[in-house]
């Protein structure tokens, strides 16, 4: 298993597009931090979100989903219910090199909060924006701030 520096993220960012758009260094001051870190990347969710919502009583079927199961939201703070989740999309673009495997995992800042984050691996050759599934396991409703 080969652990890549932030060095080689920045080359293979810069040299052949692995991440766009790339910022170079981790910015954190005022936000939730994004950016080119020690071995990683911290992506941001877009202010596109799916909030889960019961207002039109449907069933959640992975087999069959039914669209009415979430309303489109777009704007620079998502709140997700209690004990429910949104759906958020990276910013970035990723172009995932050949003998590439990565993983995405939640921010600390959000998991003390009882934000969770769950995404599928990038996979060798895979190419697009990341669905980012943002669970909220608290009984309050939770803020999600847009492009951080």
């Amino acid at each position: 298993m080969a652990i890549k520096s932030d060095r080689w993220i920045r080359q293979m960012a810069l040299e052949h597009g692995m991440i766009t758009p790339f910022e170079e260094r981790l910015i954190s001051k005022g936000v939730i931090s994004y950016g080119l870190s020690s071995y990683g990347y911290d992506v941001r969710v877009s202010n596109r979100f799916k909030i889960f919502t019961n207002v039109n009583a449907t069933v959640v079927d992975p087999k069959q989903f039914d669209p009415r199961a979430f309303v489109e939201f777009e704007g620079e703070v998502a709140i997700v219910p209690p004990n429910s989740f949104v759906l958020g999309v990276t910013v970035e673009y990723f172009r995932i090199p050949r003998n590439i495997l990565t993983i995405c995992l939640g921010k600390s800042t959000y998991a003390r909060c009882g934000i969770i984050v769950n995404v599928t691996p990038f996979e060798p050759e895979w190419e697009g924006t990341a669905t980012l599934e943002i669970s909220n396991t608290t009984p309050l409703p939770a803020k999600i701030y847009a492009n951080e």
